[in-house]
C-alpha cells in the first residue's frame, strides 16, 4: 500500500514567485497561476533587484512572454508520475477543454512549496504579476506534505466536506483547501463551480487510485478556524488515532501548566 512520507523539509507554504521564475525558466514558458492567497499565508521568497532584473531578462529570452503553454512532454509526464516522496493529485490528461500542460516531478520539485500540475492556455486579459508578459492558467492543483498552522490566516473562509474529507473554501472562493492522508490538496480556479468539478476528479498521479469515492482522510487534525458545520465536526471527531481529541488534549496540558494554547 502506497503511504504519504515526508519529503526533505517539507512545509505547507503556498506557491512563491521564484518558484513560479522556475518553472518557466524550465519549460520556456510561464505556467502558474498568479493569483495567491493572502499574505500572511505566502512564504514568498525574497529576490533582490538585481535577481529580478536578470530573472526578467531570462523569462523574455526563454520565450514566457506571450506564447501559449505547449503539452506537457512524455517525459516530463513519466517523470511526475515517478515523483517519490508522497502521492501528488491531478485531475488527468486533460480535464474538460484544458490540456495538461506542466507538472512539477521531482526536477522541479521545491519541499517548501509542494509539487503541482497545471492546466489550460493563458487566460484572456490576466498576465503575471511578475512582469515580463507571462500569462495566468485557468487551473493548478498542488499537493503539499500538511504542517499544521492555524486557518484564521486566510482571511474569509468557508468549512465544508469535499469528497469526504475536510476542506476549506478561501481566497475569494478562488481556493479550496482538501486535507488528506498526511498531505494538503489545494485546487487554484477564478471559478469555484470549476473547482469543485476538478475535485470530483481528483486522482492520484503517481500511485495507484481513482476518481470514484472519498480520499483518505487526514492523519492529522486539520487547523480550522470559524464556524464548522455539524458534518465538519463529526469528521473531526473520527479522524484516524483520534488526531483532534489528541490536539485538545495537548493544548488542554499546555493552558494548565503554561497559561497558553
Amino acid at each position: 500500500m502506497w503511504e504519504d512520507r515526508l519529503g526533505p523539509g517539507a512545509l505547507p507554504h503556498r506557491t512563491p514567485a521564484s518558484h513560479e521564475l522556475n518553472l518557466c525558466l524550465s519549460r520556456g514558458i510561464y505556467t502558474a497561476q498568479t493569483a495567491q492567497p493572502p499574505e500572511s499565508r505566502v512564504k514568498a521568497a525574497r529576490i533582490s533587484v538585481s535577481a529580478a532584473a536578470v530573472l526578467a531578462a531570462a523569462l523574455l529570452a526563454g520565450g514566457c512572454a506571450t506564447s501559449q503553454p505547449a503539452p506537457i512532454t512524455v517525459r516530463e509526464l513519466a517523470e511526475a508520475q515517478t515523483f517519490p516522496f508522497y502521492r501528488v493529485y491531478w485531475v488527468g490528461p486533460r480535464f474538460g477543454s484544458y490540456r495538461l500542460v506542466a507538472a512539477d516531478g521531482r526536477e522541479n520539485y521545491t519541499s517548501s512549496v509542494g509539487d503541482s500540475v497545471y492546466y489550460g492556455n493563458c487566460l484572456p486579459g490576466k498576465t503575471s504579476a511578475l512582469g515580463g508578459g507571462g500569462c495566468e492558467l485557468p487551473l493548478r492543483v498542488t499537493t503539499l506534505i500538511y504542517t499544521r498552522q492555524a486557518n484564521a490566516s486566510l482571511g474569509a473562509q468557508r468549512n465544508t466536506i469535499l469528497r469526504g474529507v475536510p476542506a476549506v473554501i478561501y481566497n475569494g472562493s478562488n481556493t479550496v483547501e482538501l486535507y488528506s492522508g498526511r498531505v494538503a490538496i489545494e485546487v487554484f480556479s477564478d471559478d469555484l463551480s470549476e473547482a469543485l468539478r476538478a475535485i470530483g476528479a481528483l486522482r492520484p498521479l503517481n500511485a495507484p487510485g481513482s476518481a470514484v469515492g472519498a480520499l483518505p482522510p487526514p492523519v492529522y487534525c486539520p487547523g480550522l478556524s470559524g464556524p464548522r458545520p455539524a458534518a465538519v465536526r463529526a469528521a473531526l471527531l473520527d479522524l484516524p488515532g483520534h488526531a483532534c481529541q489528541k490536539v485538545a488534549a495537548t493544548l488542554k496540558i499546555d493552558r494548565a501548566l503554561f497559561g497558553k494554547g
